[in-house]
């Protein structure tokens, strides 16, 4: 039997998730849940074999598996509460972030836990096949004794922007790009803390837009994370991560990996050298690594990664960065 899925929310990452888990011959997409009623008419239009509802209360008796949740952020934890009392479905997936803050991460934790399901939460750059690599020369001592780390997620999606209207909606830089290399970090060099954090508007009206946080391992390893989408010469997202240890240093970003040891060796691996390929591509291999791995988790009832409890320690760091920066600002 096809597992049996249902897509809240049919913006471009909707139509993306909804495009690749069509793909799966295990897996049927159910239906379509869109609140707008201008989507949901072009949607039937476009894509007239599938039901597409304007509730969640209209996907109940379905039979659902699982959803796979694509809606703006702040909607999150209304959704999935909604979803997993109702018994739409018990295996949710989720795009980032998981909620708006800890409280409600730890929250939606404990409910996926009540109600037994498989859950993630759409931190994709975990699959890509660079920070891959990168986690796997980390995990195997390539440098040593790690001694510091730098990082940052980088755009001008609001460079010169006249308004900050656009960018209140995504909430702040930390919350929207920020937390991707929060997770990053989190999944490489393991669970930190906030020791301190600065975030600047520029461009003005309340907006969050560059941020850096100064963090510190369980480990005691120190470093510093830094994010802004208002950056010149970013025309594309950039998100990178340099770790210093006494044996040479590792960077890596979303198309390269750079190590360079002690003796003045170096090596590079590029995302074609290193086996980027899936059984078919759309909108990047790492989501289609990614949902594949959501799906047999579904199918075999196992856990899989980033899940809720992997996706609220990042909500617990930027909880942190908040509370250091309105201390900052009373």
């Amino acid at each position: 039997m096809k597992t049996k899925v249902a897509i809240v929310g049919l913006g471009k990452m909707g139509l993306m998730h909804a495009s690749v888990m069509a793909m799966f011959n295990d897996v049927e997409i159910a239906a379509i849940c869109e609140k707008n009623a201008f989507i949901r008419k072009f949607g039937k239009k476009a894509i007239p074999a599938i039901d597409i509802v304007e509730n969640l209360e209209a996907l109940l008796g379905r039979n659902l598996d699982a959803l796979c949740i694509t809606t703006p952020p702040a909607s999150h934890y209304t959704i999935i509460k909604a979803a997993l009392e109702k018994g739409l479905a018990k295996h949710i997936f989720t795009e980032k972030p998981l909620a708006v803050n800890f409280p409600q991460a730890k929250e939606l934790c404990e409910l996926a836990k009540k109600y037994g399901g498989v859950n993630m939460v759409g931190y994709h750059r975990r699959f890509s096949v660079t920070f891959l690599k990168a986690k796997e020369l980390l995990d195997t001592g390539a440098i040593g004794k790690l001694i510091s780390f730098k990082g940052h997620a980088y755009s001008a999606d609001f460079l010169g922007a006249k308004t900050a209207k656009a960018a209140i909606g995504r909430g702040g830089v930390i919350e929207d790009s920020g937390c991707h290399v929060i997770d990053i970090a989190l999944w490489t060099l393991g669970d930190m803390k906030v020791t301190g954090a600065e975030v600047k508007s520029i461009i003005g009206g309340g907006s969050e837009d560059e941020a850096s946080l100064q963090v510190v391992t369980d480990g005691d390893l120190k470093g510093e994370l830094n994010a802004s989408w208002c950056k010149e010469g970013y025309r594309l997202p950039d998100m990178s991560l340099t770790v210093i240890g006494d044996n040479g240093y590792l960077s890596v970003n979303e198309d390269m990996v750079q190590l360079t040891t002690k003796d003045g060796k170096s090596n590079t691996w590029y995302k074609h050298d290193l086996n980027d390929t899936v059984p078919f591509s759309i909108g990047g291999n790492e989501y289609q690594r990614q949902d594949a791995l959501f799906v047999k988790g579904v199918r075999e009832g196992v856990k899989v990664e980033p899940d809720f409890r992997t996706a609220a320690k990042v909500h617990q760091l930027v909880d942190q960065a908040n509370m250091f920066t309105r201390s900052l600002n009373e």
